[in-house]
């Protein structure tokens, strides 16, 4: 094939002859690299269609060389190249998939669902340009790099700028307007005034959040991020008229505006980290808080200045607290999730809703300033005053954004993620240390566990001393022992939460067809029922059991991809989990002396595929599932590969030749067509003649060391002996007539265990069964190798965690999310968990005399599947024996017996103390005590 002409070009809206396939990767990655050595702020950033760019990148990795078009790149790096279809080149860019179609001009605005990585990628400003010299098309869609964050700053490119809503009061027309988060409010000012043709000086523009005034927004060069506005909502334009001009705004002495001062009515005041004030000035703690008033669920919705004026008017009447909902901001459901288990925590809630300003630290480098903890503290005042109006976390939102980019924007992300920076961030924010000693760990020398424990605790105390370390902080014993000299190293660490795997019992059945490597039978299938966690050294033994495998035979597994052998699965201790969903799973059978004495030969089909314009042209198309063969590594020439083929295929031949005359009607059971669903059962009573050599009318190809590119093999060519050999066979119709190819084509794929109820039916395991698997011994990953202090090397050591102390309040987090380089998967086993008398003194190894008893009052919820699904949560009120369930905005009671579901994520217990009767938890208290 020659380079594509000029007509070719334009019509696919290149500028200028095309450059090679290797030679476009080469100049993209080398622009790449440059700009990435380049990331700054303000950077431009290019969103394209990743259906446009997955094209581009197809056809420049399929290679370059002396077959331009044919040679492909290898099988690790792009999997789709498997076909020698040739890829052509791709089109102009095209991005029309993933731009709003209502959008226009330098308004364009993407989809609000897409996938980075999915449905777009961002290129660097040079790489977009030279892709777009090359290609033409477009729309260009430009994003800028920003930083985000206070403390930590996090470059991102902000693909989904702010959008606002314009609100004019002077007749409610309403316009839409885009700008960046780091927009100054003097960029505001001139974008609205220019779009609605009005002079700044008249202009005055309030946050205007749920149709209500918040603020208003004084020109200043302070940023749209800082003010926490959020996306989609509304702004409010009143422009200065005579008439209305002195209502709107407060003037002092001199004529000049007061900022932020709206003529409204005066509400009452509050602390700033104390408990809420009544406009009378006495104080109301958390004990007067009527919890019992009322019943009925309301659906209204405010924003935190609402609630505080709703919670804090003396004239209002205090409904029941702890039953508002939050008000979910956008992909926000899993903050919600964990802030609602947070607010029903007994000691968070008397510690934040009383007076606790004097331990906010805002010295502290690893905290957030206080910031934190006060926006927690102010929120969970007004969920506990709000009676049932749902409250807006727009604050709180708007702090975490700014301590914790990764959680900014309206991306899902995971409850327990967000509870563990949470829990970290107010323990940082509130702790009582200023001055953080520096203390030498030492190591446990054979000292007794309770001596070091102690010793480490204090340790640990001397540093960290906060509300979050008194109630929800641990202790458990790590022992790492070295493989080489036995060393073993004893520590005592804290822990905030405990992150449980999911041991899952559940059987896996997998299909495998077993082919012969010699010829001797049809390929057949076998279904084996294999432990989810069992690696491929059980799947052969089974397999071997299934096709009453000989003593002096063995198996060869290969994972088959597009008709190719992608990879051989020749190390018997890798796991099944990494046999994905879709992968095709075949087993070779051979006598062991061939497999020890020969070369092996790999065996690729294809065949011409008829062009409809003109039947005598066509491109070659690779079909059916490769073959396996060894051959003798005396001497190898092209009559041996030949031979090999003849005898591999001999099987799938539509007539044979019998010894015996008597066995005629068999024959027509033998030969029959094979159904599309069905294998052939072939007949034991029928011998197969010796096929000759020049039966065989295949053409025979060598391909190179990746199998990509081939030359014809001469019967009477020697060919170097090596390890693998891989020929392509070409099949004509003259082949087809003499072979059942479609024994080739139909083979059944694995069945894979995807852990839904439709596929696989879950068995249940108890949180005791995850708990053991936690504490199991094991070794280290080579990943996470341990210096031994013995050794001075790197040791892959063996780990054995043990509880030593456990804290008043007990978060499991259930591992439902696995990740590995092969998958990503959930798992929605249903895990059983006690909701009372949770004991768990036979887990704990120091010998305190405490009743280690707890209870269940809190879960988040997940629903659905990775990236995506919806959070929601279950809460005892504290007064009261009764649950709640919490899903954003909503709130209804459920049944105790209901809380138990498979998507239990986090479960959180409180202490029972002893003496306490069935049900009844330690609610208040700062301390772990028993």
């Amino acid at each position: 094939m020659t380079i594509p002409d000029l007509g070719f070009m334009m019509e696919n809206g290149a500028s200028c002859l095309p450059n090679t396939p290797e030679e476009e990767k080469r100049i993209v990655d080398e622009l790449a690299r440059k700009s990435e050595a380049n990331v700054k702020e303000g950077n431009l950033f290019y969103a394209v269609s990743n259906r446009w760019y997955s094209s581009w990148k197809r056809y420049v990795e399929q290679g370059a060389g002396e077959h331009l078009y044919d040679k492909q790149d290898s099988v690790s790096q792009n999997l789709d190249l498997f076909s020698s279809k040739i890829i052509a080149r791709p089109g102009p860019i095209d991005n029309s998939d993933i731009v709003v179609s209502e959008s226009e001009g330098d308004d364009l605005q993407l989809h609000r669902t897409l996938l980075e990585d999915l449905d777009y990628v961002l290129v660097s400003q040079e790489v977009w340009e030279k892709l777009f010299d090359w290609y033409k098309g477009g729309p260009a869609l430009p994003r800028k790099m920003i930083s985000q964050g206070d403390l930590i700053k996090n470059l991102m490119v902000e693909v989904y700028p702010l959008c606002l809503k314009i609100i004019d009061s002077r007749d409610n027309s309403q316009t839409v307007i885009r700008l960046s988060k780091k927009a100054s409010v003097q960029e505001l000012y001139n974008k609205v005034c220019r779009i609605r043709g009005i002079e700044q000086q008249k202009a005055r523009i309030w946050d205007y959040f749920n149709m209500k005034k918040n603020s208003l927004l004084v020109v200043s060069n302070q940023t749209l991020e800082q003010l926490n506005l959020q996306m989609d909502q509304d702004i409010l334009l009143v422009v200065q008229t005579d008439a209305n001009f002195s209502s709107q705004f407060s003037m002092d002495s001199t004529g000049n505006e007061l900022a932020l001062v709206p003529l409204e009515p005066s509400r009452s005041s509050i602390t700033i980290a104390g408990g809420p004030s009544l406009s009378n000035g006495h104080s109301m703690d958390y004990k007067s808080f009527n919890l019992h008033q009322g019943s009925a669920l309301s659906s209204s919705t405010s924003t935190d200045t609402d609630d505080k004026y709703n919670a804090y008017n003396p004239m209002k009447k205090v409904d029941r607290g702890g039953l508002a909902g939050l008000q979910n901001l956008g992909n926000t459901c899993f903050m919600n999730s964990s802030l609602q288990c947070l607010v029903h925590t007994p000691p968070l809630v008397e510690y934040f809703l009383q007076e606790y300003s004097d331990e906010i630290n805002t010295d502290n480098p690893l905290g957030m300033r206080g910031e934190l903890a006060l926006a927690f503290g102010e929120l969970l005042r007004n969920l506990w005053s709000s009676g049932r109006t749902t409250i807006v976390p727009r604050a709180f939102k708007g702090k975490l954004s700014r301590f914790a980019p990764q959680f900014s924007g309206y991306n899902q992300h995971d409850s327990q993620e967000l509870l563990a920076f949470l829990l970290d961030g107010l323990h940082e924010d509130l702790n009582r240390v200023k001055n953080k000693p520096y203390i030498e760990t030492k190591d446990s020398d054979g000292r007794p566990d309770y001596e070091v424990a102690i010793e480490c605790w204090k340790n640990h105390r001397a540093r960290n001393d906060s509300l979050i370390v008194d109630v929800c902080q641990g202790q458990y014993k790590s022992t790492l022992v070295c493989p080489v000299c036995s060393k073993v190293s004893i520590t005592f660490d804290p822990f905030m939460y405990l992150s449980l795997p999911l041991p899952s019992t559940v059987t896996r059945p997998m299909t495998v067809t077993v082919l012969y490597g010699d010829g001797r039978g049809l390929p057949k299938p076998y279904t084996v029922t294999m432990i989810k966690d069992q690696c491929c050294k059980n799947l052969i033994e089974a397999l071997a059991t299934a096709c009453c495998l000989k003593t002096d035979e063995t198996l060869l597994l290969a994972e088959v991809y597009e008709h190719r052998i992608y990879r051989y699965l020749d190390n018997l201790s890798e796991p099944l989990s990494s046999i994905k969903n879709d992968d095709r799973i075949v087993a070779y059978r051979y006598s062991k002396e061939k497999v020890a004495s020969g070369t092996r030969l790999e065996i690729i089909h294809r065949r011409q595929e008829k062009c409809a314009l003109d039947p005598l042209k066509g491109q070659r198309k690779l079909f059916g599932t490769p073959l396996v063969a060894y051959i003798g590594e005396d001497q190898i020439r092209g009559v041996d590969v030949d031979r090999a083929v003849s005898r591999i295929l001999s099987p799938l031949k539509r007539a044979v030749k019998l010894h015996s005359t008597k066995e005629i009607g068999l024959v027509s059971e033998a030969i029959a067509e094979p159904s599309n669903n069905h294998f052939l059962r072939p007949t034991e009573n029928i011998e197969l003649g010796e096929t000759s050599i020049d039966e065989i009318s295949f053409q025979l190809f060598l391909a190179d060391d990746r199998g990509m590119t081939c030359k014809p093999i001469e019967k009477s060519s020697s060919l170097s002996s090596g390890k693998l050999i891989k020929i392509f066979v070409d099949w004509t119709d003259q082949e087809n007539e003499v072979y059942y190819a479609s024994y080739l084509m139909d083979l059944p794929e694995v069945y894979k265990n995807v852990f839904t109820a439709k596929k696989t039916r879950q068995e249940a395991i108890s949180l005791f069964t995850c708990l053991e698997a936690f504490l199991k011994e094991e070794p280290l990953g080579p990943d996470d190798m341990w210096y031994c202090p013995k050794c001075k090397e790197h040791r892959q050591a063996t780990k054995k965690l043990d509880l030593w102390m456990l804290p008043e309040v007990l978060v499991f987090h259930l591992k439902r999310f696995s990740y590995s380089r092969y998958s990503k998967n959930k798992l929605d086993t249903l895990v059983t968990f006690p909701i009372h008398n949770l004991d768990l003194s036979q887990y704990v190894k120091s010998k305190d005399g405490k009743a280690h008893l707890y209870e269940l009052y809190a879960i988040s919820n997940h629903y659905g599947g990775l990236g995506g699904g919806h959070y929601t949560a279950y809460a005892k009120l504290i007064d009261e024996n009764r649950w709640y369930h919490f899903d954003d905005s909503h709130v209804s009671p459920v049944n105790e017996t209901d809380i138990k579901t498979s998507a239990a994520y986090v479960l959180f217990y409180r202490r029972v103390r002893s003496g306490q009767n069935t049900g009844e938890a330690e609610s208040s208290g700062t301390h772990m005590e028993s």
